[in-house]
């Protein structure tokens, strides 16, 4: 490996540790996400906190393994482990694809809502949005099921502050999903996970502005042509610029 690149309070760090072929990327700006995109055809979107998102060109699809799946189209089996058995564990999927055996095992997680009991009503009404009619129009191209789960399991895990940054980040992760199936939803408001460039930001004043579902891309002296070589995609923000 060339570079490895460490993502951590909001950027980027590029740290050389070897001499191998490095692969060639480029960062962008793109609404509120941080993008790096190679040349092979990976994408990966970090919300500069705590999701990242990683798609692949189309030509990858069933060509690939691991801790994302095989990208196959079939959820029921993304549970292969490097020995290629489908299991129902969680834990033995993730241990089978350990770099080296002399790392540990990881162990079963106690329920975050399990540990923190005080916090379960809060975080099943905050992520009641994600079921509720604001999503209505999504919920027959994405099941909000999991998304669900998933909110309230981090909203109880965010203890020990930054509480409304995980249930945000979650609700943000099914709306991205509903963006990626041609489904755009507002749903931040005011009280609700707001976004404050707008406010800093007025119409009149500047041509840059928060849009749930931004354009594809923004034509830029590093890309004049406004032309995203990746398949089409929308991400919250609004365009976003070379970086």
């Amino acid at each position: 490996m060339g570079t490895e690149l460490i993502f951590n309070e909001g950027h980027v760090k590029m740290v050389a540790r070897g001499t191998d072929k490095e692969i060639p990327y480029k960062i962008h700006s793109r609404g509120i996400y941080m993008v790096l995109e190679t040349q092979a055809g990976m994408v990966l979107m970090w919300d500069r906190k705590t999701s990242i998102f990683i798609k692949l060109h189309q030509r990858y699809k069933g060509k690939v393994c691991g801790l994302c799946g095989n990208y196959d189209g079939n959820s029921l089996n993304d549970f292969t482990t490097r020995s290629l058995s489908v299991v129902g564990d969680v834990q033995e999927f993730g241990n089978s694809w350990k770099l080296s055996p002399t790392c540990p095992d990881a162990v079963p997680v106690r329920d975050p809502c399990t540990a923190n009991p005080y916090r379960k009503a809060w975080a099943q009404k905050q992520c009641s949005i994600i079921n509720s009619a604001v999503f209505a129009a999504c919920h027959p191209q994405v099941d909000s099921t999991k998304y669900y789960e998933a909110c309230v399991s981090d909203a109880c895990a965010c203890d020990s502050g930054g509480d409304c940054e995980c249930f945000c980040t979650a609700v943000a992760a099914y709306a991205q999903a509903c963006n990626d199936v041609g489904v755009c939803i507002s749903w931040r408001k005011p009280d609700i996970c707001p976004m404050f460039c707008d406010f800093y930001n007025p119409h009149g004043e500047c041509d840059w502005h928060y849009q749930p579902c931004g354009a594809p891309c923004l034509k830029t002296c590093g890309n004049p042509s406004g032309k995203w070589n990746q398949e089409r995609l929308y991400i919250e923000g609004g365009p976003g610029a070379e970086s």
